[in-house]
């Protein structure tokens, strides 16, 4: 697409790169685009798409990133800010069974959109929780409104727009964990456990994560939990395209290794790559951790005053192990997304999160898009991930040998219970650990999700989108207000866009 039949025409002065594209970048990337600007992607590795990387083994395929999509319209609008129709870059489908939960002991929650299935399902535990689940339901609506449809897109630079809202949190119980307020509604244990998985999702332990996220409830009834046929990695295929078709350059195997700036001045410069490249830039945005950016590409500089030495942060998001596999038969009777529950709860999250061990027991969430798309096995076979939660890389953990002791161990335990005759008919395996994630997506600690969603870590007081310095240098990602997942993702990059809309104006 040259600049003559472009209908964003492209200020020259305006000469953005963005690094990193995971979809925090991606989506920025388009929207500022759409703004006229001239903007670069700059990625480290050969493929676009951050965490959302896809791997293939003996005709195994497995998306490595996020799989549930929550809030499709997030990505429609970055079709439709080019008049560009989504559907004929990819195909969206919606799930009938969201999750099915499996239990120690052989009891099963199947959670649909289906309300009166849900009815139904929480009868078999507990009757009088069906009008706890209803009032939940209400009252993550009220959250919904004003935690999502105000706040995740408001900028939280300055400390008096997070004391305005101060009345409402408290209003909406935001002080409490999510694990308490789902207890406030629902009584029986094993519906508290499924009614507060949503926060582990995005890198949180439900007895410590602001109850805030309780708001997926509702988001999930609004729109659905949708899959993209061909995984994840097709949508990341179907972003870039878009992005060519408007005029984006993408840069791959870029190693940023320095944002470069003059530490007497309010801007950032350009990028320095580790070959000692270097490339000019008006505006740079970072999609990544920002504590990795702050520690490693900004020597020198600092975060806002409440978050002056990253690195010794403790509070960050849990580890990931992720064990992907293949089986020689089909498991027709496991759904596309099932979360297995050990018998510890809370005492195994704290394990995870606050004393940094490594226990022998383990809850699980095991994605099979075999049930929905039969392209990812071979005829008559499945495709699997189990993604199991662990401690991040402060629990010094060898995972060079406990890797594999932790394989075997979650493939003996889903023979036994929902996955019969799996030691058998396993094929193709091999597994990630914090290690990689450190490694792969420069994630301080192994973090799987940058710092922990807690309150005290929300809004002002996580990574502003803006620095507070460099006027000219953003965030976008999971690091950054308003957070993981792929709804505060892509929510980062509306942040990012209000934010350099003002800056721009503030100049002219």
């Amino acid at each position: 697409m040259n600049e003559e039949s472009d209908p964003f025409k492209i200020d020259p002065l305006n000469n953005v790169a963005v690094i990193g594209s995971g979809f925090g970048g991606i989506a920025t990337a388009l929207r500022l685009r759409a703004k006229g600007c001239r903007v670069t992607v700059i990625e480290r590795l050969p493929h676009l798409g951050g965490r959302a990387q896809t791997f293939e083994r003996e005709g195994y395929k497995h998306d490595a990133g996020p799989t549930v999509i929550t809030a499709p319209f997030l990505f429609e609008e970055l079709f439709e800010l080019f008049d560009k129709d989504p559907s004929k870059y990819y195909t969206q489908v919606e799930l009938e069974t969201w999750y099915d939960f499996a239990f120690h002991d052989g009891k099963s929650f199947s959670y649909r959109g289906d309300l009166e299935h849900t009815y139904s399902e929480i009868a078999r535990f507990e009757k009088n929780d069906i009008e706890g689940y209803k009032r939940l339901l209400s009252f993550s609506e009220k959250i919904f409104k004003v935690g999502f449809e105000q706040l995740s897109m408001q900028p939280f630079v300055s400390f008096l727009t997070m004391c305005r809202q101060i009345p409402r949190l408290i209003k909406l119980q935001s002080y409490r964990t999510v694990f308490s307020l789902v207890s406030s509604f629902i009584k029986n244990p094993y519906l508290r456990k499924v009614f507060s998985i949503h926060p582990l999702l995005v890198g949180g332990n439900p007895y410590s994560t602001t109850s805030i996220y309780t708001l997926i409830h509702f988001l999930e009834r609004k729109w659905g939990v949708h899959f993209i046929m061909g995984g994840t990695g097709s949508l990341v295929k179907a972003l870039e395209q878009l992005m060519r078709d408007v005029g984006i350059e993408i840069i791959k195997n870029f190693d940023v290794s320095e944002i470069v700036f003059d530490p007497t001045a309010t801007r950032v410069s350009g990028v320095k790559a580790s070959d000692g490249k270097s490339l000019i830039f008006d505006s740079i945005v970072f999609n990544g951790d920002p504590a990795y950016a702050y520690k490693h590409l900004l020597k020198g500089a600092k975060p806002h005053r409440t978050l002056k030495k990253p690195e010794l942060l403790t509070q960050y998001s849990m580890g990931l192990y992720v064990l992907f596999f293949g089986t020689k038969k089909s498991y027709t009777n496991i759904a596309h997304h099932t979360i297995w529950l050990g018998e510890r709860h809370e005492e195994l999250l704290a394990d995870i999160f606050d004393r940094k061990i490594l226990a022998d027991d383990f809850s699980l969430y095991l994605h099979r898009p075999t049930a929905t798309d039969k392209s990812f096995a071979p005829e008559g076979c499945d495709s699997f991930y189990a993604l199991c939660p662990v401690p991040n890389l402060q629990s010094g953990t060898n995972w060079e040998t406990e890797g594999v002791k932790l394989r075997n161990r979650i493939v003996n335990a889903l023979d036994k219970s929902i996955l019969p005759g799996l030691e058998e008919t396993i094929t193709a395996d091999f597994w990630m650990t914090p290690e990689d994630f450190q490694a792969d997506y420069k994630s301080l600690w192994g973090a799987g999700f940058s710092i922990s969603p807690l309150f005290s870590q929300s809004a002002y007081f996580r990574y502003h989108n803006q620095d507070p310095k460099f006027r000219n240098l953003f965030f976008a990602g999971a690091g950054t207000h308003p957070g993981a997942g792929l709804p505060g993702v892509l929510s980062s990059a509306k942040v990012v866009e209000t934010l350099f809309t003002a800056q721009q104006a503030r100049q002219s």
